[in-house]
């Protein structure tokens, strides 16, 4: 999973708030009304339908250190960065029928999420911080799952008080991040490796780790919802 249930929902408000009156129309349609708040964690609770399998590599890519995406050996069954931009080309194109349009769309909002929780673009060797196994104010937990949920866990807020909690970026920075592409976002992602992997050697993470870390958080949702929009209103505007 990545971001948890808030962090994606926080995600899909944001970008509500930044799509324009005809991509707003269009997406509620397609949509059946539903937000995309609502949808954005479609994509992790049909994990448990074994119709959908083939989806389960889609949520996250591996580059290692120094690499580019074009330099890295794809995964035959997708990853995140090819499945986001096959599905924008896909649905600019429109030669989807209505179930297939309603996926793809659930899927991009998703997929845009987990695109900027750093650990969703993994180096190589430890499952996206998965098999970093620590303790979170002394439970049993990993490194994944501490940027997935447990900071945003800790903060006790609800996806609508998130979604308030991480400001309002200005025009500017909405034209700025609006301006740069999928792999521009999985780059910046990779450069927060370092800030992320700084974990005491008895891997007991709690307050400090929180207390260092949660800007970023706050900043990379904040991120991801301005990005999605800057999609959709490609796609729909």
């Amino acid at each position: 999973m990545a971001w948890g249930q808030n962090g994606h929902r926080a995600v899909g408000l944001i970008a509500e708030q930044h799509l324009s009156k005809k991509a707003k129309k269009k997406i509620m349609k397609v949509l059946h009304d539903n937000s995309l708040a609502e949808v954005s964690v479609w994509m992790d609770d049909i994990k448990s339908d074994t119709t959908y399998n083939h989806t389960h590599d889609w949520h996250w890519v591996t580059i290692p250190g120094g690499k580019k995406y074009e330099q890295t050996e794809k995964n035959p069954n997708g990853d995140l960065i090819m499945k986001i931009e096959d599905l924008v080309r896909a649905l600019k194109d429109d030669d989807l029928t209505d179930k297939q349009h309603q996926e793809y769309l659930k899927y991009l909002v998703h997929l845009v999420g987990d695109l900027h929780q750093p650990l969703h673009v993994g180096k190589e060797g430890d499952m996206g911080g998965n098999a970093v196994k620590l303790q979170w104010f002394g439970q049993p937990s990993n490194l994944h799952r501490v940027w997935d949920s447990d900071m945003i866990d800790g903060k006790n807020l609800s996806f609508t008080e998130l979604a308030h909690f991480v400001g309002t970026p200005s025009k500017t920075q909405v034209k700025a991040w609006q301006a740069t592409g999928v792999r521009d976002w999985a780059y910046e992602s990779m450069k927060f490796r370092e800030q992320v992997y700084d974990i005491p050697a008895d891997g007991r993470l709690g307050y400090r780790y929180s207390y260092d870390n949660f800007s970023t958080v706050e900043q990379r949702i904040l991120q991801a919802g301005v990005r999605l929009a800057g999609l959709l209103n490609q796609i729909y505007g």
